[in-house]
């Protein structure tokens, strides 16, 4: 028994990828019907819109978790103080998220949310951003380069003196929990609007419910019972499965710029089964599976780019010196003068002859 929960408390991401993936084939293979037409309005099953709300929720939720770790880390013993506004920031920051998801639905309701130009532009605006959120790739570069943002920060917040000082430090600390928040509380506004708009806001926040209460199971396990989480592996896993969610995005993204009038429709003739079509969004035309594969392409492009300009690049060209060193011929030795005795000396040789005989005759 000790055994299995040492296990489940090392590998419970590995678990919980597992069980996500068991739903996943239960659900397409529990799918019927052939592949569904793109005017047929809702493309994805109930619970592939679901799965894919989480997924970006608890994405992004991972993250904020990682920075404010990182931040509040060194706030023990005397600084401990300095973690509440930090937390008073944060949950404004949540807050504010929350505000704007009801402004971003006010806003493309003004402008007629269920036209099909705004479903398309709303996709468009989702893929983008999910692209750049996709960044996971570079993460050596995206985690260090804004962690140390928020830590240098804190340090230039915490390094300030007096009364006055001390109060601007206090609202500087709440600043810098709001902006780690919204942040990414932002980022999920935006790219949940197009699957609001598309499959309706209950399916979408029963996503973010499960997101939301993933990210707060890790939120406990890390700044309550200070236990340290397997982020990186977290962050891939989550990011592989973000890379499923992209693939879909773009897939229904053009299907609703095709009905909107967008882009034409070229049917290519492929038998493609019913669950794929609800669970991915692939769909008979030659515009979504190109777009598709080029999704693909640039996710994979990019992962492998990345490893070379920060890992195999740098690596290589530490290397070259030390070949070029190995290989370099070595420079004979330059002989020099031969040594004759009955050679007269040289100056210098002279002047010492002359003192040790001065010296010499002297005594």
């Amino acid at each position: 028994m000790t055994a299995i929960r040492n296990s489940l408390s090392r590998h419970w991401p590995l678990y919980l990828g597992g069980l996500l993936v068991a739903l996943l084939a239960w659900s397409a293979l529990d799918a019927h019907g052939g592949t569904p037409e793109p005017a047929a309005g809702d493309h994805l099953s109930h619970g592939a819109v679901v799965l894919d709300s989480a997924l970006l929720v608890f994405r992004e939720g991972l993250e904020t978790i990682l920075v404010l770790a990182a931040v509040t880390a060194s706030m023990v013993g005397a600084t401990q103080v300095y973690r509440r506004p930090i937390a008073v920031g944060a949950g404004t920051g949540f807050l504010a998220s929350v505000a704007t998801w009801f402004l971003a639905a006010w806003v493309l309701g003004q402008l007629g949310g269920g036209g099909l130009a705004v479903q398309a532009a709303t996709g468009l605006l989702a893929v983008i951003v999910l692209l750049v959120v996709m960044n996971w790739f570079f993460h050596k570069v995206y985690w260090t380069g804004w962690i140390q943002n928020r830590n240098k920060q804190k340090r230039k917040i915490l390094s300030r003196d007096g009364i006055d000082g001390r109060r601007a430090t206090m609202w500087g600390l709440v600043l810098l929990g709001l902006t780690s928040v919204y942040r990414e509380g932002f980022e999920v506004v935006l790219f949940l609007q197009n699957l609001r708009l598309s499959y309706g806001a209950g399916t979408v926040l029963e996503g973010v419910a499960l997101g939301l209460a993933l990210t707060a199971a890790v939120g406990a396990i890390t700044f309550l019972a200070h236990r340290h989480m397997p982020y990186k592996r977290m962050l891939v896993l989550t990011g592989v499965m973000l890379g499923v969610v992209l693939i879909v995005m773009v897939g229904e993204s053009v299907q609703e710029m095709q009905l909107a009038g967008w882009l034409p429709e070229t049917t290519v003739a492929l038998s493609i089964p019913g669950w794929i079509g609800l669970w991915f969004a692939i769909f008979p035309t030659v515009e979504g599976l190109v777009a598709q594969a080029l999704a693909a392409a640039l996710v994979l492009g990019s992962y492998f780019g990345a490893e070379y300009w920060r890992v195999k690049r740098p690596r290589k060209r530490a290397e070259e010196p030390a070949v070029r060193a190995t290989e370099a011929p070595r420079e004979a030795p330059v002989p020099g003068p031969a040594l004759n005795p009955a050679a007269p000396p040289i100056v210098g040789e002279a002047l010492a002859q002359r003192s040790i005989s001065a010296e010499t005759t002297a005594s």
